[in-house]
C-alpha cells in the first residue's frame, strides 16, 4: 500500500490553475508559457498560451483547437499529447494522432508540429504516417542536435526523426523495453482503462544525456533503459542489433513524468506516491519533494531560470485511467519549484 505524504512542502510553488485536466506545461526564455489539454476529461482547448492575467488563448489558433467529431486532422490538432520549447527556441507540438491510447490512428495525424513563437505561425510540420501503426499514439518527444525521438505508447516503439530531412524510422518495435508489461499504480490504486481492465500505456518517458549519447526511454510502468543514439539514428541498424544495445538501467516506479538537466540528473515523477525522485547518472534515486498536491505529477518542464514546473494532472481520476470513472477535483493545478538547476 502506498504511503502518501500528508504535509504540503512550502518549496512547491502554485502557479496557474484550469477547470480542465492539463498534462504539459513549457516557457520561452522570455518568461511566455504554454500548456496542453489531451481532452481526457472534456473535449475542447489542446494547446493555450497562458496568459500573465491567467486567460487561456487557443494556440496557435483557434481554428487549429476547434473539436471535430470525427478527428479530422486537417487544418486541426487530433489529440496533442507533448508540447515542450526545443533548443531552437521553437514550440514543438506533439499530435498523437489517435483521440486516445488504444484506439485507432487517424490518417495523417500523427505530426511533430513546428510553431514560430516570434509570429505564432506554425512553420512546418512532420509527417510521422509512415513510421506509425494502426494503434500508434504519439506520446513524446526530445531533441539530439537535428535529430527528434518520440515515443509511441500506443504501438510500442521509438520513433527517430531527422529534422532536415523529414525521414523517420520506427525502432524497437514491441521490444521488452518499450512495452508495458508490468501493473501500473497512481496513490496506490490499480490504473484501469474504460473498459475496467488494467491499463497499458508502453513507450512513454524518454530523455536524452546532455553530451548527446544515450536515449533514456522507459513505458509509463517502468523500468527506465537506455541505449546510444548512434545506433538508433542509423536507419540500416539491423532490428536485432538494436535490441541487443538496449540497456536495463533502473527499476522505476509508475511514472507520469521526467525531465533532465544540464548535469545529467533526471527528474522523474512516482505517481505511485505523489513524490519526484531524483536520478543521478550513477543511479543514485532521491526524492526531492513529497506532497500531497502532486496527484500525478506529469510532464515535467525544467526552464532556464532553475525552475522546475509540474502539472498535478489528476490523470488518475479520468475516466481513461480510473475504470471509467470521474472524480477529478477542480481546479487543477500547475506547480513550480526551485531546482537552481538549468537543461542541457
Amino acid at each position: 500500500m502506498a504511503v502518501l505524504p500528508r504535509h504540503e512542502d512550502s518549496r512547491l510553488i502554485p502557479v496557474l490553475s484550469a477547470d480542465r485536466v492539463w498534462t504539459g506545461v513549457t516557457t520561452t526564455p522570455d518568461g511566455r508559457m504554454f500548456v496542453t489539454f489531451p481532452s481526457v476529461d472534456r473535449p475542447g482547448l489542446q494547446v493555450a498560451e497562458a496568459m500573465p492575467d491567467g486567460r487561456l488563448v487557443p494556440y496557435p489558433d483557434a481554428g487549429w483547437n476547434r473539436v471535430r467529431d470525427d478527428h479530422d486532422p486537417d487544418g486541426a490538432f487530433v489529440c496533442v499529447n507533448g508540447l515542450r520549447v526545443g533548443p531552437d527556441g521553437r514550440i514543438w507540438i506533439v499530435d498523437a494522432g489517435a483521440p486516445g491510447v488504444g484506439l485507432p490512428a487517424v490518417t495523417g495525424g500523427g505530426r511533430l508540429i513546428v510553431v514560430d513563437p516570434a509570429t505564432d505561425v506554425i512553420i512546418r510540420s512532420y509527417d510521422l504516417g509512415p513510421a506509425l501503426r494502426e494503434l500508434s499514439y504519439l506520446d513524446d518527444v526530445r531533441f539530439n542536435r537535428r535529430t527528434a525521438y518520440l515515443t509511441d505508447a500506443g504501438a510500442p516503439a521509438i520513433v527517430v526523426l531527422d529534422l532536415d530531412s523529414g525521414q523517420a524510422h520506427r525502432v524497437l518495435d514491441n521490444h521488452p523495453s518499450t512495452v508495458d508489461q508490468r501493473t501500473m499504480y497512481a496513490d496506490g490504486q490499480v490504473l484501469r482503462g474504460q473498459d475496467g481492465g488494467e491499463l497499458r500505456i508502453h513507450a512513454d518517458q524518454l530523455e536524452v544525456s546532455p553530451d548527446g549519447r544515450y536515449l533514456y526511454f522507459q513505458p509509463c510502468s517502468g523500468p527506465l533503459a537506455r541505449i546510444e543514439t548512434r545506433w538508433l539514428d542509423d536507419p540500416s541498424v539491423p532490428a536485432a542489433m538494436l535490441a541487443d544495445r538496449v540497456e536495463t538501467w533502473l527499476d522505476t516506479p509508475t511514472t507520469g513524468g521526467t525531465a533532465i538537466d544540464s548535469a545529467g540528473t533526471i527528474y522523474l515523477s512516482d505517481v505511485e506516491q505523489r513524490r519526484i525522485l531524483t536520478v543521478s547518472p550513477d543511479r543514485q534515486v532521491e526524492t526531492l519533494l513529497a506532497d500531497p498536491r502532486l496527484i500525478f505529477a506529469d510532464a515535467l518542464w525544467i526552464d532556464g531560470s532553475g525552475w522546475l514546473w509540474i502539472p498535478a494532472t489528476q490523470l488518475n481520476r479520468t475516466p481513461g485511467l480510473a475504470g471509467g470513472t470521474q472524480s477529478v477535483e477542480y481546479p487543477v493545478w500547475i506547480y513550480k519549484m526551485r531546482i537552481d538547476a538549468t537543461p542541457p
